[in-house]
């Protein structure tokens, strides 16, 4: 999702549609009232109570009075508090260069009117409360929403405990036992499980029992209602009657309304078969759940036949512990983050270190198969496979690291995904993967040698040579062992970027030489691919007529291997030759359609250099409003990927020729309207904007 757009906030329920939101008509009057006049409102409540469904519910309802747009950060499957800074900077669609996403955060959201939702912050409380404390002192139009277990405390916070739902008392007649809440939810969600179920005088009395038994927590009433595919109302109840009367005499120490929830669990996974309680256990490892295939990879074995894994599937589905969401790819399984727990709380110990193994391992091969920085014809559909799995490469790497054994394939995993990491721009997420990895991983291996290059890369993205240096040469050692030389094109390749920025063009053109002859002499496609790109960009200033004939070859390279993403860079590498040859037509021609393309795979980095050539080409046709137009543009995601075209040298010249002639043409009144209008378009139109006006 883009920065600055907005989208609307549903929920999907097992089927896949939208589910309906039911009730909640007191608290959400309530919880408006609030936001409007404070900054920070916290929805509180227990689990399964609702707070997530109301905030999004919510969040669709305010939504229009914010011209910036609402914002969604999910934070359940995000298990470290060093990552809550890049998750909300990557969610704004923000590249962390700078390497300190808070700050980036700060400046870009300072003059903003979004709403900010930050949904499922229990487990990182206190980092929660120091960004949300930070951004808000900064962002003096920024409200935020949280939801979560306990208060933030940050100060001025507003809190709203979320309640359970309504429920009347079984002797009240049918109609004023069916205006409560918590009845109208099971009627809605039993008519889902039981096609033609409605409320009547002959079960309105037991459906009151059941939601009053229930005590109106949402959670529970839905698994409770997906139970009458097999179960009439009245043994419905006196079956739950039996479980929570059991709970009650075991004298459990908890809140009644998490014992409630939980013995309500007890009973759903009871009321499973042997093979659907292993399958609800099994799937909690996974936290952003799981395709088809992947559960049958993970899931299946020791009592789990791959063959049984979507029926067990669709039995779990049917009894909504597991809701089914349709994609372009299938169906994804995946659990509220209340039902995941409880099922990972029954998992038993050498399951759970079996079930990691092959977790970590199916990983592993899935992001070895899905690297984008291959030249291969499917690197779009790669991409999003990975978007998709990025909580479960998260939970991956991170069972990796506590396991000293699989501390190795830690390492390979992230550095498999330096292509990702790089076009999504989460290089300190990248950063902090590979660096944990590397402290568990210290013999002199390809895999770490391969490793400290990917880190330094991702450095100097970052604009920190200080740290790229020493892993260069560490790496360069390692590189040049016997049983390694296939790390040394790439390290010496990494070597020439980081002469370009500390100012050595002529070290790093020749570095940059001598690493595609050696990509070239193995036969390393897309090793050329990325080398050509590199002398294509940085030589397209001081020798145009080789840069172009380096892009040429670029553009060949992809077309011929079907490569569109690596052709969006070939566009634009050839783009910036043509321009510095002075062909403006075929400038113009190149990088239009490499905006279009890196808009539509939200590639920032090469979409922001493009919105950069147009403004000069605007320019050069003496449209220098448009030129303004387009300036102001890039500005704004200039300052989205916490870089200037200032810094890369090949850009800064005609930044400052551009610019300067548009003020001087336009005068500064008529610059300064169209600067500021090109930068408040939202993020999401401007490519398509910028190639039409």
């Amino acid at each position: 999702m883009s920065a600055t757009g907005s989208r609307p906030l549903t929920t999907v329920d097992h089927a896949g549609e939208l589910s309906s939101f039911v009730g909640r008509r007191h608290e959400l009057a309530t919880a408006r009232r609030m936001l409007a006049k404070a900054r920070l409102l916290t929805l509180t409540g227990t689990g399964g109570v609702g707070k997530t469904r109301l905030a999004l519910r919510l969040a669709e309802t305010v939504g229009g009075a914010y011209k910036d747009g609402v914002e969604r950060v999910e934070l359940a499957t995000l298990e470290s508090g060093d990552l809550l800074g890049p998750a909300v900077a990557a969610t704004l669609g923000l590249y962390d260069e700078g390497g300190d996403s808070v700050t980036l955060l700060m400046e870009y959201l300072s003059d903003k009117r979004m709403l900010l939702v930050l949904d499922n912050c229990e487990h990182l409380l206190d980092d929660c409360a120091q960004l949300v404390d930070r951004l808000l002192r900064r962002a003096p139009h920024l409200r935020v929403l949280a939801t979560s277990r306990q208060t933030l405390g940050v100060y001025g916070e507003q809190v709203l405990a979320v309640p359970s739902l309504s429920v009347p008392d079984p002797a009240y007649p049918l109609r004023d036992i069916a205006r409560h809440d918590s009845v109208r939810l099971f009627v809605d969600r039993a008519s889902t499980a039981l096609p033609g179920f409605t409320l009547d005088t002959a079960n309105a009395a037991c459906v009151a029992r059941l939601a009053q038994r229930l005590e109106g927590i949402p959670l529970a009433i839905e698994l409770a209602a997906a139970r009458l595919r097999t179960l009439p109302p009245e043994r419905l109840l006196s079956d739950l009657d039996a479980c929570l009367d059991a709970g009650a005499e075991s004298g459990a120490v908890t809140l009644p309304r998490h014992r409630t929830l939980r013995e309500t669990m007890d009973w759903s996974f009871r009321l499973c078969s042997p093979g659907e309680q292993r399958m609800w256990a099994r799937l909690s490892v996974l936290p952003g759940g799981a395709d088809l295939e992947t559960a049958e990879e993970v899931c299946a074995g020791d009592g789990i036949d791959p063959g049984e894994v979507f029926d067990l599937l669709s039995g779990l589905v049917d009894k909504s512990v597991v809701t089914g969401e349709r994609r372009a790819g299938g169906i994804r399984y995946r659990m509220l983050e209340s039902i995941r727990a409880y099922g990972a709380g029954r998992l038993e110990a050498g399951e759970a270190r079996a079930l990691r193994r092959r977790c970590v391992g199916h990983y592993r091969e899935l992001v070895e198969r899905n690297r984008v920085d291959q030249v291969v014809p499917d690197q779009v559909e790669r991409y999003r496979t990975l978007q998709g799995e990025r909580p479960n490469v998260r939970a991956v790497l991170d069972l990796s690291l506590g396991d000293p054994a699989q501390a190795s394939v830690g390492l390979e995993v992230a550095t498999s995904l330096w292509g990702y990491w790089l076009i999504t721009g989460a290089f300190t997420e990248g950063r902090y993967w590979i660096g944990r990895c590397l402290e568990k991983v210290p013999a002199p291996t390809a895999t770490r040698a391969t490793a400290l290059w990917v880190d330094a890369m991702l450095a100097l993205r970052q604009g920190d040579a200080a740290a790229a240096t020493p892993r260069l040469e560490e790496c360069q050692v390692i590189a040049r062992l016997p049983g390694n030389e296939d790390v040394l094109p790439y390290a010496i390749r990494t070597s020439g970027v980081l002469a370009y920025t500390t100012g050595e063009p002529e070290r790093g053109m020749a570095l940059l030489e001598e690493a595609l002859a050696l990509h070239r002499a193995s036969g390393d496609v897309s090793g050329v691919v990325f080398a050509l790109y590199y002398l294509a960009a940085y030589g397209s200033v001081e020798d145009p007529d080789s840069s172009a004939a380096l892009g040429e070859e670029l553009l060949e390279l992809c077309e011929a291997h079907h490569a569109v993403v690596c052709r969006g860079y070939a566009q634009l590498s050839l783009g910036l030759a043509s321009w510095n040859q002075g062909d403006l037509r075929r400038t113009e021609a190149l990088v239009s359609a490499a905006a279009r393309f890196t808009e539509e795979v939200n590639d920032r980095w090469c979409l922001t250099q493009c919105l950069e050539v147009l403004a000069w080409a605007a320019g050069a046709r003496d449209d220098h409003r448009r030129a303004a137009w387009l300036l102001g543009a890039a500005h704004s995601m200039w300052q989205a990927v916490d870089a200037s075209p200032r810094r890369l040298w090949y850009h800064a010249v005609w930044h400052e020729r551009c610019e300067e002639q548009a003020r001087r043409t336009l005068g500064e009144r008529a610059f300064r309207a169209a600067f500021l209008e090109g930068a408040r378009r939202r993020v999401a139109s401007r490519a398509v904007h910028a190639l039409s006006v």
